[in-house]
C-alpha cells in the first residue's frame, strides 16, 4: 500500500510531560523500533503510517477496509512550549495522553493535560486514550494499575499500560483511538468538527462525511 493512496487523513496528538516516552512510543508504533537514547522534542514533530481500518457492516459482517493515513504528532512536554502545543489541539482528531508509570508527578499532571484538552480541543469531550508508559520497568513502578484505571474511568476514557521499549500495547492503544475516531465520524450528526482535508475527494464515503469550516462544540 503506497503512502500516497488513502481514503482518510487522520491526525493524532501525543501529549504528556517531558520524558514520559512520547517520541519513543510513536517511533515504536511506526517503525517497530526502540531508541534508548533520550532526545527531548523541541516544539512539534510528527511521524506517519498508513493502516487498513476494517469496518464492520450491519449484522457484524466485514466490509471493504478503509485506508487510513495517520499523522502522529509528537509534542514537547515542557511548559515553555505549551502555547505552541495547544495551538495544534484543534487540528487533531484524537489524543494519546501518556504518563510515566515510574514518575508520580507525570501521573498527577494528567489532570492538567485533560483540562488543556477540554479547553483547546475540537470539543469538550475529545477522544483520548490514556497510556501508562514504561510498564516494562516493574521494579521502578510508582503508580499502580488500579490508580491509573480509576483515573481513566473518572474521565470515561480507555487505559493501556504500554512499553515503548518492547512494544507492549502500543499498537493496541493507537488502534482503539482510531476506532473511536471512525465511530465518531460515522455517528456524529454535526460534521463541522472534522478538519478540512480529512476525507480525500475520491474516498468511498466522501459524500457521507461532509467537511465544514465551522468547528465548534461537538454534540456527539
Amino acid at each position: 500500500m503506497s503512502d500516497g493512496e488513502y481514503d482518510y487523513l487522520i491526525k493524532f496528538l501525543a501529549l504528556g510531560d517531558s520524558g514520559v516516552g512520547k517520541t519513543s512510543f510513536l517511533y515504536q508504533y511506526t517503525d517497530g523500533k526502540f531508541n534508548s537514547k533520550f532526545i527531548t522534542t523541541v516544539g512539534i514533530d510528527f511521524r506517519e503510517k498508513t493502516v487498513l481500518f476494517p469496518p464492520t457492516g450491519s449484522g457484524g459482517t466485514s466490509s471493504k477496509g478503509q485506508k487510513i493515513h495517520l499523522q502522529l504528532w509528537d509534542t514537547a512536554g515542557q511548559e515553555r512550549f505549551r502555547s505552541l502545543t495547544t495551538a495544534f489541539f484543534r487540528d487533531a482528531m484524537g489524543f494519546l495522553l501518556l504518563f510515566d508509570l515510574t514518575n508520580e508527578q507525570s501521573f498527577l499532571n494528567v489532570r492538567n493535560w485533560m483540562s488543556q484538552l477540554q479547553m483547546h480541543a475540537y470539543c469538550e469531550n475529545p477522544d483520548v486514550v490514556l497510556c501508562g508508559n514504561k510498564c516494562d520497568l516493574m521494579d521502578q513502578r510508582a503508580i499502580s494499575e488500579d490508580e491509573a484505571r480509576e483515573l481513566a474511568e473518572k474521565y470515561g476514557i480507555p487505559y493501556f499500560e504500554t512499553s515503548a521499549a518492547n512494544g507492549q500495547n502500543v499498537t493496541e492503544a493507537v488502534r482503539i483511538l482510531l476506532d473511536l475516531i471512525m465511530r465518531r465520524m460515522e455517528h456524529c450528526v454535526d460534521k463541522s468538527w472534522i478538519p478540512d482535508g480529512t476525507v480525500r475527494p475520491n474516498g468511498p464515503n466522501h459524500q457521507d462525511i461532509p467537511e465544514g469550516p465551522d468547528r465548534g462544540k461537538c454534540a456527539c
